[in-house]
């Protein structure tokens, strides 16, 4: 879903990284979900992403 919704809005995962405040490899481990995201790094990339935080929790299935 955050692939998805990074794609939607055309940017790449080093600019979302940066964004977020997040490291690029950390921001591509989350996207091939081999990393469970924290409620700060889910808010960060919420905002990023321009969602609101109970969205992008409801897309991740939580």
């Amino acid at each position: 879903m955050v692939r998805a919704r990074r794609e939607e809005l055309g940017i790449t995962q080093e600019a979302l990284a940066e964004r977020a405040d997040l490291s690029k490899n950390y921001v591509g481990s989350i996207e091939r979900g081999e990393q469970d995201m924290r409620l700060g790094v889910l808010l960060r990339l919420a905002y990023a992403l321009k969602w609101d935080a109970s969205e992008l929790l409801a897309k991740a299935g939580y």
